[in-house]
C-alpha cells in the first residue's frame, strides 16, 4: 500500500528516518519530549515511564539513562530519588528556556511591519562574539558585519530587556528605516541565509506531508499519535528556532516557512488529544499519574480542542 494512503506506513517511514540518524541523539529527542509533553504536565516524570515513552523511537534504556544524566549535568534537569526509583524535572533554567522557546515554536510569524529596523552596534573586541552573539541569534537578529546586528520587529527596548544586564554597556541600540522595499530585501539577503532555511523547511514538509496526505489520522492509536506529535515538534523546532521570523513583507512570495508552519499546526491539532491520552496512560511521576496539561498547552498553534 502507498505510504501516502496509510498513516501507519507513513509513520514507519518517519521512524526509520529518525533511527537512521548517526549519532542517534537521544538527549535532543528527550528535550523535545520534556518541552512539548512533560513541561505542560507538571514538568517532572519518573525515569521508568520516560524510558517507556522513549522506547518506540528506538532509544534503549541505557541511552535514556545516559542522556538524562548528561542533561542533568548540563543544568537542564534535576533528579529526585526514592530508594531505587528516580524522577527528573526541569530546573529553573530549563523552565525559563522552554517557556521562551514555546512562544517561538507554537506562535505564528509576525504580520504587519512598520518598516523600521533595530540596529545593535558593538565596538570591536567588546563582546560581539560568544554569548552575546548567540543570544542575539536566538532573538532572531541577523549579522550585517562584525559587531553590527539587525532585526525588523524586535524593538530596542525588547532587545534590552531580553539581554543580560550590562551586555550593551559598550554598544549602541539604534532605530532606523530603510530606503524602500528593494533596499530592505538587500539587507535581508546580507543578514540571513534564507536559502538554507528554505531547504530545511522543504525537507520538513517532504517528511511530514505523507502523514497528512493519508487523511486517516483518527485511525492512529494513542502511542502512534504521541510518536507523530513528538517527531513533528522535534524536527520542526530544530528549524524554527533558527528562523528569525521575519514579517511577510521581507520574505519571498509563497514562503516555505509559512507552509511548514501550516502543516505543523494541522498535524499537531489532529494528533494532540490522542497523544495526551497516551501520556495519561503511560506517563507518571514518583507520586502517581502525570497531572493534566495546563491551560497554556491548549493555546498552542492558535488553539487546540481539549480531550473529551
Amino acid at each position: 500500500m502507498d505510504a501516502t494512503r496509510d498513516p501507519h506506513l507513513a509513520l514507519a517511514a518517519l521512524l526509520r528516518r529518525f533511527r537512521a540518524q548517526r549519532p542517534l541523539r537521544g538527549g535532543s529527542l528527550l528535550m523535545s519530549v520534556f518541552g512539548d509533553a512533560i513541561a505542560p504536565r507538571g514538568a517532572r516524570v519518573s525515569l521508568g515511564s520516560l524510558i517507556g515513552l522513549a522506547r518506540p523511537f528506538g532509544l534503549t534504556e541505557r541511552l535514556v539513562r545516559t542522556s538524562v544524566a548528561r542533561l542533568a549535568a548540563d543544568g537542564w534537569l534535576t533528579a529526585t530519588r526514592r530508594g531505587r526509583l528516580s524522577e527528573y524535572r526541569l530546573t529553573d533554567t530549563g523552565h525559563g528556556v522552554f517557556a521562551e522557546a514555546t512562544q517561538r515554536i507554537y506562535a505564528a510569524s509576525p504580520g504587519e511591519w512598520d518598516g523600521h529596523w533595530t540596529l545593535l552596534v558593538v565596538p570591536p573586541g567588546r563582546g560581539a562574539r560568544g554569548t552575546l552573539r548567540d543570544r542575539l541569534r536566538w532573538l532572531g537578529f541577523g549579522q550585517l558585519a562584525p559587531g553590527v546586528f539587525v532585526h525588523p520587529t524586535c524593538t530596542a527596548q525588547q532587545a534590552r530587556n531580553a539581554l543580560a544586564p550590562g551586555a550593551l554597556e559598550d554598544g549602541w541600540l539604534l532605530t532606523s528605516a530603510g530606503e524602500g522595499a528593494a533596499a530592505d530585501r538587500r539587507l535581508v539577503a546580507a543578514a540571513w541565509d534564507l536559502e538554507d532555511l528554505a531547504r530545511r523547511y522543504r525537507r520538513f514538509r517532504d517528511a511530514f506531508a505523507p502523514i497528512e496526505a493519508s487523511g486517516s489520522l483518527a485511525a492512529l492509536a494513542p502511542q502512534s499519535a504521541f510518536v507523530v506529535r513528538t517527531l513533528l515538534i522535534h524536527e520542526y523546532r530544530k528549524i524554527h528556532l533558527r528562523d528569525p521570523l521575519l514579517p511577510a513583507a521581507l520574505l519571498p512570495e509563497d514562503w516555505i516557512g509559512a507552509q511548514a508552519y501550516g502543516l505543523c499546526r494541522r498535524l499537531y491539532a489532529a494528533v494532540f488529544a490522542a497523544a495526551e491520552r497516551h501520556l495519561s496512560e503511560h506517563g507518571a511521576t514518583l507520586d502517581g499519574a502525570l497531572p493534566p496539561a495546563g491551560a497554556e498547552a491548549f493555546t498552542r498553534f492558535g488553539g487546540l480542542a481539549r480531550p473529551a
